[in-house]
């Protein structure tokens, strides 16, 4: 029998993205700004909203290439807020354009990869939690890091949103003791 962490349901879209990419340390830059723009759009909403919604969201917002997305503009707003494919929150909407041009700048300045990582060292933390119930909702890492993105220019970026992206990404291991995955 499988053990998967205590948020993981039945349902097989959750249990794959848990298996396979919850947790495993990404360092692409790329890919780590699809995955803290996915994590502002679920803010106020289930993960599993997002995951179902996430092809969508990939086709509307090009790959999630930022550099394309950078140039859009009050026509690209009106075009994705009637897209049943992605989440039609306006705030959100924008603020992913607007992340694509902080993201550019970043990329350019250290590489957006290498700032995000820098906040944990470069190293996945690995906190091992015994339960759910021991997996905070954000960190002191976390707050400096939504500090930090704020800083240059993100969006949909709280403490509570990137802790959430940053065990996405492996940069905090926090499968429970008990799961399988628990490195």
């Amino acid at each position: 029998m499988v053990t998967r962490c205590g948020w993981v349901t039945e349902n097989a879209l959750y249990q794959e993205y848990h298996d396979t990419e919850w947790g495993v340390p990404e360092r692409d830059g790329r890919k780590l700004f699809e995955c803290l723009c996915l994590e502002g759009f679920q803010a106020g909403l289930n993960w599993l909203t997002i995951l179902k919604k996430r092809e969508g969201f990939r086709a509307a917002f090009a790959g999630f290439d930022p550099y394309v997305i950078a140039g859009w503009g009050e026509e690209d707003v009106a075009r994705l807020l009637g897209d049943a494919g992605i989440v039609r929150h306006m705030g959100k909407i924008e603020a992913t354009i607007g992340n694509a041009r902080a993201w550019i700048a970043v990329e350019q300045e250290e590489g957006f990869s290498e700032f995000v990582w820098s906040f944990v060292g470069s190293v996945p933390m690995r906190p091992q939690p015994a339960t759910l119930a021991d997996v905070p909702a954000q960190t002191e890492v976390s707050v400096k890091l939504s500090k930090a993105l704020k800083k240059k220019g993100f969006r949909f970026v709280g403490p509570t949103t990137v802790y959430a992206f940053m065990q996405a990404v492996g940069m905090v291991d926090d499968h429970e003791a008990a799961c399988d995955w628990a490195r």
